[in-house]
């Protein structure tokens, strides 16, 4: 069983019902990208964050925002050791193959700022002194509902650093008695092992990036990219790294899926996911209202053959 088989398969035993997610989810980590999940609390995303690092045998790190949360709470901090006079450094949670940051909107603007270096740059400087993250390194942050107090609207940079914003939403009947009986869940974890290693989940990202792309559909995703730059109803489309993000992520559900080559359906599963939250909808504010429209240049685009 391959690297991205033996981590779906093992994901989806513990979270249960939700196929598409966790492809989404798993192709975010063989891309290379980030994931924010926006949803209400007892929906699965820390199971989902738990199940990942599990799978690929990695460390996992949970960060809890505070507003009065710290950025060296994050990154980690230089401790004087009285004993040999010097200074050493304790490394923070952010040190770790697969990262929770649970509710980062309630974490201040300064705190969020220090995530903006290890997401896109997999480094941390404190102190002058530039340390490494783990390889492979995924930071997956939940957010809470817009307009609840004690939150800090995410700004647009910060947004830009995830490849993926997924709802996970509540469970199908049959799902949900699963987890009920024992065959999904939390209490799935306690038994598992893990599918692969971190290793081989970074061997697996470095060749996915050299994953042939015909030219027609590159074409056909530069024909997408243009109708969110002229479609009236979005007041910012989509930026040249955006759009990278999506190569990036088809790419990585084209792994999933099990094919060596990407086709217009990889790009077409995530493209809305992809982009809903870097475009920009006429009307403040409307994620669902990009949602739509995105969809609708899916729909009206003429597909490569």
């Amino acid at each position: 069983m391959g690297v991205a088989s033996g981590v779906l398969v093992a994901v989806e035993r513990a979270v249960r019902g939700k196929p598409d997610a966790v492809r989404l989810a798993v192709a975010t980590l063989l891309s290379g990208g980030h994931l924010l999940l926006q949803d209400l609390p007892g929906t699965g995303k820390t199971l989902l964050a738990k199940a990942l690092a599990q799978a690929i045998g990695g460390r996992f790190g949970r960060i809890q925002c505070t507003p009065d949360l710290l950025p060296t709470d994050l990154t980690g901090t230089s401790v004087y050791q009285p004993a040999t006079g010097e200074w050493s450094f304790r490394p923070g949670p952010i040190f770790a193959n697969v990262v929770l940051v649970d509710e980062v909107n309630r974490a201040s603007p300064r705190t969020q700022s220090a995530l903006l270096e290890p997401m896109e740059e997999r480094q941390v400087t404190v102190d002058g002194s530039t340390r490494a993250l783990p390889d492979p390194f995924l930071c997956i942050a939940t957010q809470n509902p817009f307009g609840q107090l004690g939150t800090f609207p995410l700004p647009e940079s910060q947004l830009d650093r995830f490849a993926l914003v997924l709802s996970l939403g509540t469970l199908g009947r049959e799902a949900e008695r699963a987890v009920l009986v024992g065959e999904g869940g939390v209490g799935v974890l306690a038994g598992a092992t893990a599918a692969t290693t971190p290793e081989a989940v970074a061997l697996a990202t470095a060749a996915i990036r050299h994953l042939p792309v015909a030219p027609a559909l590159v074409d056909y995703l530069l024909d997408l990219a243009d109708r969110t730059r002229t479609e009236p109803r979005l007041r910012v489309g989509a930026s040249t790294r955006a759009v990278q993000g999506v190569l990036d992520l088809a790419r990585g559900h084209a792994v999933v899926s099990g094919r060596g080559h990407v086709t217009p359906d990889d790009v077409q599963f995530v493209f809305r996911s992809a982009l809903a939250h870097r475009v920009v909808a006429s009307e403040p504010g409307d994620v669902a209202g990009a949602w739509q429209v995105l969809g609708d240049i899916l729909a009206t685009t003429p597909v490569p053959r």
